[in-house]
């Protein structure tokens, strides 16, 4: 099927590439179908719906960025997304894409995690914890 998609224009996807969000997003709750688009020569990925071609949101596998990034998945949410495996498991967090760049942010508190063999998926808001929703992901270049 053919998508329609924010940062990529029309493209192909198999029905098997489609992850599901059965509660869909915080603050997109009708949203339940997406797919995750590589940025061209880029770490960073597109979590693109479905079905509202404007509404994606840019992500990175947060460990190469914060090599000391780790969370425990609770058990309601592992049941959610019919975890097995922890190779089942992709993890990624949104960026908040600033101008300049150096200033980009990643929300840390709430990582999106995918069963990637059965392509479910949910964004998980971590609570007692240290993270926030804006971890700079080049620290040493903060603009002053």
């Amino acid at each position: 099927m053919n998508i329609d998609t924010k940062y990529h224009g029309t493209v192909a996807v198999k029905e098997e590439d489609i992850v599901r969000f059965p509660h869909g997003l915080p603050g997109f709750a009708d949203e339940k179908r997406f797919v995750l688009l590589p940025l061209a020569d880029t770490p960073f990925v597109i979590l693109q719906s479905a079905e509202t071609p404007a509404l994606g949101f840019i992500l990175i596998e947060p460990f190469s960025y914060f090599p000391t990034y780790e969370f425990e998945l609770d058990d309601a949410a592992a049941e959610q997304l019919a975890i097995e495996s922890e190779r089942d498991i992709a993890v990624y967090v949104i960026l908040t894409v600033a101008d300049p760049f150096d200033n980009t942010t990643a929300n840390l508190q709430a990582p999106v995690v995918i069963n990637a063999r059965k392509r479910l998926g949910k964004q998980v808001i971590l609570s007692n914890t240290p993270y926030k929703t804006k971890h700079r992901l080049f620290p040493e270049k903060a603009a002053t």
